[in-house]
């Protein structure tokens, strides 16, 4: 009877708790849902589609974190906009369901707030219904998993639609309110666009997030990272993400090594170039054009210009007709643009000796590719002006 009457006790005062805001939802578990409410047929909802790997969040956690409004915070804050009438008719709908009715609303409420996010205030109610459904789920389904990966892509992929990056980098974090499962993934949009606007700092940022949410590193992390790198001209910080990738194993894209050769070749730095060969070797036999001719460029560093030849007559014997085009065009390209390149990252007063070396040994390579019996038609005119350039 003592049992049965503080269980009465208990009812009466979780009913009659007030919220701080409107958009919280009562913590309640006293009242059950219907059995049709909760049995959706979603990828987002179903306890049988969520991952092992989601962490979840402790509830006391949780509660204590929601009721901060400065949660909500957002680094763009100063820029002016309003929600949508579509994305706000569709949170105060789902706002009242687990409000109100106590129930689940329908997956395809979440799915259309998520398409018609339009700006940073959109993605604030977006972040603010998950939240509330993640608490739903939690006090009234007692479901303690995270919603699956796929969601979490979908967020993150409108956060960058939108440009709202302080939320995108809050789904990556592994312990969240949210119920947001982050992957790899979810950080290859945020890098992207990252790659995009060539924003060294934003992807240092997300990759120190990835880093320590445990996120696995891919080959198309690589990827992305090393191409910032090269476009931001930040040597140093392709050769700190090296090591990082090598390490834990991943095993790198072709496209990958041909940035990364073709990098060190634009500097200059011969004993990188030959490292990062070796690495490519050990995962694949077979040239690309871009590799070929970026060990082609170790060689005439190193004044060996028949050896530089000799790579670009293999390229000619191992690439694929259709690649074989692009031989004249990547040698068009080492006269009239990589010697610019290279000299620009030397020390002043190694500059014009490379100048007078590479206007030397260019032309010998091109001799050694006819006497080869490889038609090449080159405009070597502009070697010139490269020793123009570097005086």
């Amino acid at each position: 009877m003592q049992v049965l009457s503080n269980s009465r006790r208990l009812s009466r005062v979780l009913k009659s708790s007030t919220l701080l805001s409107s958009n919280h939802p009562v913590f309640t578990s006293s009242s059950t849902c219907p059995r049709h409410h909760w049995q959706l047929r979603s990828t987002f909802f179903s306890p049988s589609l969520f991952s092992g790997n989601c962490s979840e969040v402790p509830r006391q956690q949780i509660y204590s974190m929601t009721r901060s409004s400065a949660w909500f915070s957002s680094q763009t804050s100063s820029d002016a906009s309003t929600p949508t009438d579509t994305v706000k008719e569709l949170y105060d709908k789902m706002l009242e369901s687990v409000n109100v009715k106590r129930t689940m609303p329908p997956n395809a409420w979440l799915w259309s707030l998520i398409e018609n996010c339009k700006n940073h205030d959109d993605i604030k109610l977006l972040f603010n219904i998950l939240q509330n459904l993640r608490r739903f789920r939690l006090s009234n389904l007692r479901i303690h998993e995270n919603f699956n990966c796929n969601l979490c892509r979908e967020v993150t992929k409108a956060c960058v639609r939108v440009g709202a990056l302080d939320f995108g980098k809050k789904a990556l974090w592994k312990h969240n309110v949210y119920g947001l499962s982050p992957s790899v993934a979810s950080a290859h949009h945020l890098l992207s666009y990252a790659k995009e606007h060539k924003d060294a700092r934003l992807m240092v940022e997300i990759m120190k997030l990835v880093k320590r949410n445990n996120l696995p590193l891919q080959p198309g992390t690589a990827d992305i990272v090393f191409r910032i790198c090269y476009d931001t001209d930040d040597w140093e910080l392709i050769c700190k993400y090296s090591k990082r990738f090598v390490k834990a194993g991943v095993k790198l894209r072709k496209t990958t090594f041909d940035t990364w050769m073709e990098f060190a070749a634009k500097r200059g730095d011969t004993e990188s170039l030959w490292q990062i060969e070796k690495l490519r070797s050990e995962s694949t036999n077979q040239h690309s054009l871009v590799s070929g001719f970026s060990c082609a460029k170790g060689f005439l560093l190193e004044h060996k210009p028949h050896d530089a030849a000799g790579m670009i007559q293999i390229l000619n014997q191992t690439l694929p007709d259709a690649k074989k085009l692009g031989i004249t065009i990547e040698l068009q390209k080492l006269v009239n643009e990589w010697p610019l390149d290279v000299i620009k990252h030397q020390k002043d007063e190694d500059r014009k000796a490379l100048a007078m070396a590479l206007k030397s040994d260019i032309p010998a390579m091109v001799s050694s590719l006819l006497n080869m019996g490889l038609q090449v038609s080159v405009n070597l005119e502009d070697l010139t002006k490269e020793e123009s350039i570097a005086s």
